[in-house]
Formats: structure tokens, sequence, C-alpha cells
């Protein structure tokens, strides 16, 4: 890849990253019973994979160490993905040891988490190969996501399309679009999607925050206000990663007149919580400070310049769903994966940060940002975001947020006593 595509490339952060985050974090359990016997070919392929580890019999682990000798130690001692968890569960039971699966369950939760996906698939497959075990639908929908990352989107729809009827539930749908959309199959994700409002199932927020997730990925803004009027028309309830879908689908078309009339709606649901009025107020910051405007019925903009521009509003409303969430991590990460870009990042952009982290009272990050943004080689440093800024906070009546920044501008002579007020 040339330096110059190294500057456009928006790719080291994806947005389906967030929605396997929400989806494991919002996912509820149900059980079903399934035949352990279903998908022979998969099985087959996986344990052909294994299957020089699963002769080799080694372990990394030290027979000698005085840390605690438990399952899931012994599973993170396997450092290397060739290494064998199939072999770490069988010798746990040669030693005279249980297994359960609520067990199983915590350990491939943290291997997944340290995207430790091969060995989190054996598990997966262990727990499906042991009739003991009575699974439920997040256990199936887990191994569709793993499958998708082991061994690719193929093998995962194979093994969706093998399970029986009972097993097809609004959970596995879901992790089957989720690999779609992860890989942008479009076509895929939409034929799925009609075949989901066909079936009988429930439906579920997740379904169509990943069809939004979907189009917004690939650039079809357009479509995305399509998915909220049918949610609304089959009385499902939007959540705040909804709306934020809906928000910077029509943000990234300078749509601010569509903008204001969401946010107004969230101000009115009944469901608002601490943390949609702290988003809220966060993107009519960012409109207000950002100087977003509509743009002309009749304007021709350049496709390239588009395209960019509508790229950055996403990912900085990305930053403002997560502050709204009030989750420093995961802000912290997106802007990191922002500035690795090495495009200028526009003021915009150092609005929502710099207000994201005001708004969460992390004053330090907001020096950081503006020190970094000072010896920055690509962005040109503007003062004037910080009196925008200001102005946006009181606007919106947060006083207390104006005043914390006002003093931090004034201590590092970013502002005079004398225009302070």
């Amino acid at each position: 890849m040339s330096s110059k595509d190294k500057a456009t490339d928006f790719s080291s952060f994806d947005f389906s990253a967030t929605m396997q985050h929400l989806y494991q974090s919002l996912s509820n359990s149900r059980n079903v019973f399934i035949n352990s016997r279903q998908c022979i070919r998969e099985r087959l392929a996986f344990k052909l994979l294994s299957l020089s580890t699963l002769r080799s019999g080694v372990l990394e682990e030290s027979q000698n160490s005085p840390q605690k000798d438990d399952l899931k130690s012994r599973m993170f001692k396997l450092r290397l993905p060739k290494r064998s968890a199939t072999n770490v569960l069988q010798r746990w039971l040669s030693e005279g040891n249980q297994i359960h699966i609520s067990e199983l369950r915590s350990i491939s939760k943290e291997l997944r988490r340290a995207q430790r996906y091969k060995h989190a698939l054996e598990i997966s497959e262990w727990m499906v190969s042991h009739d003991e075990f009575e699974l439920s639908d997040t256990d199936y929908a887990v191994r569709i996501d793993l499958m998708t990352k082991v061994f690719g989107v193929d093998a995962a729809e194979s093994y969706f399309e093998s399970l029986p009827p009972p097993a097809k539930t609004s959970e596995t749908y879901t992790a089957l679009l989720h690999s779609y959309a992860g890989s942008k199959l479009t076509d895929k994700a939409e034929e799925l999607y009609k075949r989901i409002k066909e079936s009988n199932i429930q439906l579920n927020i997740l379904l169509y925050n990943e069809m939004m997730t979907l189009y917004t990925s690939v650039g079809q803004m357009e479509k995305v206000s399509l998915i909220v009027e049918e949610l609304k028309h089959q009385k499902v309830v939007p959540d705040l990663f909804t709306y934020n879908l809906w928000v910077s689908s029509c943000a990234a078309t300078l749509d601010i007149d569509g903008v204001r009339r969401i946010l107004k709606e969230i101000s009115n649901n009944s469901r608002a919580n601490d943390g949609w009025v702290r988003y809220r107020r966060l993107a009519e910051i960012y409109i207000i400070a950002g100087h977003l405007v509509n743009s002309e019925p009749n304007s021709l903009v350049e496709a390239g310049k588009n395209s960019i521009q509508r790229d950055w509003i996403t990912y900085d409303f990305l930053i403002i769903l997560y502050a709204g969430l009030g989750n420093k991590d995961k802000i912290d990460q997106i802007w990191k994966s922002l500035k690795m870009t090495k495009q200028k990042i526009k003021g915009r952009s150092y609005v929502c940060i710099l207000s994201s982290y005001v708004m969460l009272g992390h004053m330090k990050d907001v020096e950081t940002v503006i020190e970094e943004w000072k010896l920055s080689a690509t962005s040109d440093f503007d003062i004037s975001i910080f009196y925008r800024l200001l102005d946006a906070f009181t606007e919106l009546g947060l006083t207390e947020e104006a005043e914390t920044f006002r003093e931090l501008l004034i201590r590092e002579n970013y502002l005079h006593t004398d225009e302070s007020r």
C-alpha cells in the first residue's frame, strides 16, 4: 500500500467491531436442545486443524509453578494458537476433575476478549460434542462468530444452515448477519435480513442495528433511515446505538435538520437516562461548535472528498456514542485509530474529542489532546475552536463544564483572564 493510500485508509478501526462489542454485551441467553452430531463436515474440518496438536500433547505450563492451577490458568498458558485447548480439557478430566458448562462459557469469554479465537472455538467444539451439556442460543451464536474468525464467513454460513429449526433463533440469525456485515457482504446480508423478516422469530434491535451498521460502513447512508422506519413499524424500541447510527448517517450527508429532529426525539424518549442526555448534549455541541450546516440541495461535492468527510463525521459520532456510554477506553481507542490514518484531522474532530473528555471530567486528557494538536504536522492548530466550544457549553447551559474548560485554557495561556467572560 502506498503512502497516499495509507493516508486515506480508515480500515484500522472498523464499525463492525463496535457491533461485536455491543452484541456480546447485550445478547440474552435462552436454552435450546440440539443434536450434538450435527454439522459433521464442519467438525471434521476443525478436528483436522487440531490433529497435530492433539497428538503432540504439549502444554505450555510449568509443573513447578507456584501459581494457581485451575482450568482457566491452564488454558491461558497456551501461548500459541497451534497448542490444543482440547488437550487441556482431556487432561483435566483424566486427573479426576469435573468440567461445568458455566466454567467453559466464562473461559471462552475471556479467551475471546484476548483474541484467542482458535482456543475459544475448541472449547465450543467440546461443548457441542458432549451430550451432557445443554447449550443455549448464545452458545451457538458465539460459535458462529468464532467460526467466522477462525475459518471464514463460508464456514459460519454452512454451520448456521446445518442447525435444526429450533436453533435458528434471533440470536443465531443475528450472529450470521453480523458475519456478513463485518465482511461487507451487502447482498448476502440483505437476503438474510429478508429471510429473517419472513420467519416467525421475534425481531430484536440488534438485527436492525446490524443492517444500519452495514449500510453505514459501505456508505449507503440513505438506507439507514429506511431501517429505522421498519423497526418503528414493527414496534421495536431503538437503543442509543440505533440513534447514533441514525444521527451519524444524517450528519454525514449534512442533513443537519434531520439530526436536530432525531436529537429532539431522543430528548422526548421515556427510556432516556444520564448517558442518553450526555450523548444528546455532545451531539448538539458538535453541531454548534463544529459549524455543521445543511448542504445545498443542488451542491456538487467531489466524490472523494465527500466520502472522506462522511467517514470522519461517522467516526466522530462513534466517539460521541461512547462518551454518552461513559466508556473512556473505547474513546481512547477510536481517537488513536483516527490519528493513525495520517490524515489531516479537521477542527470538528477536535471539537468532538475535547468536548467528550470535558463532559466526562478527564481534563488531563484534554490537555494532552491540545498539546498534541499544537505539535501536529498534519493538522492546523486553531485556537478559535476553544472559543466555539465555550460558546456551545454556555448556550446549552453547561456552566460547570464551561468554567472547568475555561480555567484550563487560562492556566495553559490559551485564554487571557480579561477575555474569559
